[in-house]
């Protein structure tokens, strides 16, 4: 039994192969920022060049005052910081309310809706862009943060996530021991049904954060770049003009990305950290 312990308590290393090609694997994810910054470094003739610029430039917070003034970046970031976070949180939690719906509870036709819900996946968005402008027009919702906000409160995919996500991690003997002890449905959802989903609403929250912040054909759609842009909508007018800048252009992307990099530096731990726990706990 001690022999046991001790090898299950014993840390494992990797070998020399895995270390080089988890290196090359970070290597290649690195290359795109690292290229957009030492593309935002220099000037619009040096990136035209044979071959291009491998190095950093002079002229990296020149390019980034010109895109943050000739793109609004400031308003652009709040406003994509609103969005994305309303819609993560709305997401997750109508998420979690309707897997939990369609893990545990009886009600008529629920296959039936399940696969209505599924079924709307295989829905090209573009097909919905004609009926849901007209509806935001009606509701003199065009160039509002809402127009972006409010669709996209409820995806198929969270439902489904999790729904499948819900079915094993949540025993249902659990349920119906809260309701033995009268536990109403809201408690139950808050005392058993949160806790037991934290892991699957955090992995969820931060993809539909990503893809929120990212979004760009129904927010150029809704919104202008003189109105309330989004980060996306906003770096279109850095692409402008008989010759775009490209150099400007870049540093609209890194000013674009940068939040999101600095959020995961920040908060990336805890955000694990929390993930780790409740998977334990689960």
């Amino acid at each position: 039994m001690l022999t046991t312990t001790k090898r299950a308590g014993r840390q494992l290393h990797g070998g020399r192969i895995t270390y080089a090609v988890l290196t090359l694997f970070t290597i290649g994810s690195l290359f795109p920022l690292v290229w957009t910054a030492i593309a935002a470094s220099r000037s619009n003739g040096r990136l035209a060049q044979t071959p291009p610029p491998f190095w950093f430039g002079g002229n990296l917070f020149k390019n980034l005052e010109i895109a943050w003034t000739d793109a609004n970046m400031g308003t652009a970031l709040l406003n994509t910081t609103v969005v994305a976070g309303s819609v993560a949180l709305g997401t997750v939690l109508f998420s979690t309310l309707a897997g939990f719906a369609f893990a545990k509870l009886r009600f008529r036709f629920k296959n039936l809706l399940l696969l209505m819900v599924i079924g709307t996946m295989m829905v090209p968005p573009q097909l919905s862009v004609v009926p849901l402008y007209m509806l935001v027009a009606k509701l003199s919702w065009t160039d509002q943060l809402q127009a972006v906000i409010l669709p996209a409160l409820v995806c198929a995919f969270g439902v489904f996530f999790m729904r499948q996500y819900l079915v094993e991690a949540l025993p249902t003997e659990l349920v119906e021991a809260a309701r033995v002890d009268g536990a109403s449905s809201w408690r139950v959802v808050w005392h058993v049904v949160f806790p037991a989903a934290r892991p699957a609403m955090a992995v969820l929250g931060m993809l539909t954060f990503v893809m929120s912040w990212n979004d760009f054909f129904w927010p150029i759609i809704a919104l202008t770049q003189n109105g309330s842009p989004t980060v996306q909508v906003a770096l279109t007018g850095l692409g402008r003009g008989y010759i775009p800048d490209q150099s400007v252009i870049m540093a609209g992307a890194l000013l674009g990305t940068l939040p999101l990099l600095v959020a995961f530096v920040l908060f990336g731990r805890q955000i694990v950290g929390g993930i780790m726990q409740g998977a334990v706990k689960g």
